[in-house]
């Protein structure tokens, strides 16, 4: 059977910047990072190392779920309501004329509910394990945020969640291309959440000695590329696509912003946290995603890279781009940016909201760029990484990246949408 091809007709996102789409690609185009010093947390700073965040800001939460029914969830989920709830809206979607069993949810999380874990520990510690709330269990688990979102809409189809840490949003919105190109579903909505800022996530990640220490710079503390980078800066929220089969788009007359055309992944089986230095296996993701689309790398006109301000996933990352792309001297066309370098890192929703980015860059013709970058490493690639401001340039064939823990490299291809 020949593949279908799969649009995008809806978008939603919740991020440090607020509630919708719009105030989070504004930000990004105007080079406004979102980084702020946090002293919510219980930790010290003496005791922690680690006090800057990207935080969703406070929000109305009985616009999207019931207040009683809110109080049984972990944030990640949350988030996953209210970016799927701006989504759906965007779409124009209506379940009462669908078949519900044709329309499904690939939204996922990379670490679930750390917040009611941390909140339930201490509970069971101070009175006992037969304290902690009989909701524990379903407010922690990854899958509750698909399964939560098919509640809301009554979506009957294809529900899963794919685990796959910092890869979680782009494998989620692969896999759901991929499940709607085969005939297996007509809409999906894809994406992922996050909501791991807490004392326990911040302790966790600081203790590996993976967060940027920049406490006094927020604004500057998540640096890719630049060879002054101590770490990346963890962030939350969510950001969730409608995908739809085209034909089924275009009969109920949706709006379509773009179309995914290749999706490629593979996996790095070299450390557990670390990425293959080499960039090999991140190459062969990119590779398969071109070959999956049908174009040649010269067609690629922007990728809005994984560039998490870390030394070795930094250099990585940039070795396979050069590898499968070039680097400046035979491809001056191609532009890199880190968007990450303005929101920190969403964790399992960094694919999703990164995304976005490579939408509205297509649809507005503007690249946004890698601030903080003053002093390029000499170790990474040579490549146009869009310093400091955004660039005006049309856009047709964009990719986004995401490596996760455990290897897992994804990319997808997004193509401006043509009839």
């Amino acid at each position: 059977m020949s593949k279908r091809r799969v649009v995008i007709t809806g978008m939603g996102a919740i991020t440090p910047y607020g509630v919708g789409v719009d105030k989070f690609w504004n930000g990004v185009k105007n080079c406004e990072s979102c980084i702020t010093k946090d002293d919510g947390l219980k930790i010290t700073l003496e005791q922690q190392t680690t006090h800057i965040f990207g935080r969703v800001l406070p929000y109305d939460e009985e616009k999207y779920m019931d207040s009683k029914d809110a109080k049984r969830m972990d944030n990640f989920v949350k988030y996953a309501i209210v970016a799927s709830t701006e989504a759906m809206e965007d779409s124009g979607l209506d379940m009462e004329k669908e078949d519900p069993y044709r329309v499904g949810c690939l939204v996922s999380s990379g670490a679930g509910g750390f917040k009611t874990i941390e909140i339930n520990h201490t509970q069971m510690l101070k009175r006992g394990y037969t304290k902690c709330s009989p909701f524990t269990v379903p407010a922690l688990i990854a899958n509750m945020a698909p399964g939560k979102i098919a509640i809301k809409f009554g979506l009957k189809g294809v529900n899963k969640c794919i685990v796959s840490a910092c890869a979680t949003g782009t494998q989620s919105i692969g896999d759901a291309f991929r499940t709607i190109q085969y005939g297996d579903a007509d809409v999906l909505f894809a994406g992922g959440t996050e909501a791991i800022v807490c004392d326990m996530g911040a302790g966790a990640f600081s203790s590996a000695r993976t967060l940027s220490k920049r406490n006094d710079e927020p604004t500057k503390a998540s640096r890719p590329y630049d060879i002054d980078r101590d770490g990346f800066v963890m962030s939350e929220g969510a950001g969730v696509l409608v995908l739809e089969e085209l034909e089924h788009a275009k009969a109920r007359g949706a709006k379509i912003y773009a179309e995914i055309v290749g999706y490629g992944q593979t996996c790095d089986a070299y450390d557990m946290v670390a990425p293959d230095p080499t960039g090999q296996s991140a190459a062969k993701a990119m590779e398969f995603a071109l070959k999956d689309a049908e174009i040649s790398p010269e067609q690629i006109d922007y990728i809005n890279a994984h560039g998490t301000s870390t030394h070795v996933g930094d250099i990585g990352e940039s070795l396979a781009i050069a590898d499968i792309f070039g680097d400046l001297e035979k491809n001056k066309h191609l532009m890199v940016s880190s968007t990450k370098s303005m929101h920190g890192h969403l964790i399992g929703a960094a694919g999703a909201v990164e995304a976005i980015v490579c939408i509205n860059a297509m649809r507005e013709s503007i690249v946004p760029p890698t601030i903080n970058l003053e002093n390029q490493d000499p170790e990474v690639a040579n490549l146009n990484y869009v310093p400091n401001k955004p660039v005006n340039a049309e856009l047709k064939y964009t990719m986004s990246n995401s490596f996760g823990f455990g290897g897992h490299d994804a990319s997808i291809v997004l193509k401006k949408y043509e009839e």
